[in-house]
């Protein structure tokens, strides 16, 4: 019998199974290139966090006290509220304060009852004691430390038999927009200048932009251990406040 085509087939066989598993090899090389390139690893990439503060002065005011008065009829007690009213305009009107910055709420109306119970303190009924009418007042103005001085000085108002109730003044700054703006420049910056220092003395190049992400807001008093919160906080009763802002840069380095 001759087995000479068999000598022959299996050198062929062989050879082909051997460029088969060379062009596996080739074409994964290739591959896994390709996935490198549009896909880099983590090892690849420069993560930094840029960090921007600004102190500031708030430049409004916002102001509010409130007031009452009680009678057993309604006119009565809203004739006395009125006579409070136009006391505490003219004595804000004499500190300085404009008129078109004071602005009054409306009434509020409450009908008041005492509890009636018997020898033995259990509730047998309730009893009519007249009407409490209330009312509010607001100052809301950018002469801030003007304004701060009359929210202290306004008790004076008892010697005129006004009882006023001041409430502690919230301060606020209208050019948030352009002072955020000017943070996030900031914030870039030191963030994109942090990277630079990590990747010379890495022996290593800053390479593109490939992600940037800004943090949270936050306003805080100066010099106080006020905290930051996860939404932002947004401090409103302190005149002084410090303003921050994080912005997260990756770069991938070459």
């Amino acid at each position: 019998m001759d087995n000479s085509s068999d000598r022959y087939s299996a050198p062929k066989q062989a050879l082909g199974a051997l460029f088969i598993a060379i062009s596996v090899i080739v074409a994964a090389a290739l591959l896994s290139g390709a996935w490198k390139k549009t896909h880099p690893t983590h090892d690849n990439i420069i993560s930094v966090t840029g960090l921007a503060n600004e102190d500031f002065q708030s430049d409004l005011i916002v102001w509010t006290g409130s007031f009452s008065q009680h009678a057993m009829t309604m006119k009565d007690a809203y004739e006395a509220l009125k006579k409070n009213a136009a006391a505490i305009k003219a004595y804000l009107v004499g500190k300085g304060v404009k008129e078109t910055e004071i602005v009054f709420s409306a009434v509020d109306i409450n009908r008041d009852f005492k509890t009636i119970r018997n020898e033995k303190g259990a509730e047998i009924g309730q009893e009519f004691t007249g009407y409490t009418l209330k009312q509010g007042v607001t100052i809301e103005s950018h002469e801030v430390n003007k304004i701060e001085t009359v929210s202290r000085e306004v008790t004076e108002l008892i010697d005129q038999g006004v009882e006023l109730y001041s409430q502690d003044p919230h301060y606020y700054y209208t050019k948030l927009a352009e002072l955020k703006i000017k943070m996030l420049s900031a914030a870039t910056a030191d963030a994109r200048l942090r990277a630079e220092k990590i990747a010379t003395n890495a022996k290593g190049s800053l390479g593109s932009l490939r992600n940037a992400t800004m943090g949270i807001f936050q306003i805080t008093a100066q010099n106080s251990s006020e905290e930051y919160t996860y939404g932002g906080a947004f401090n409103t009763s302190s005149k002084w406040k410090t303003a921050s802002i994080t912005v997260k840069l990756e770069f991938s380095v070459e």
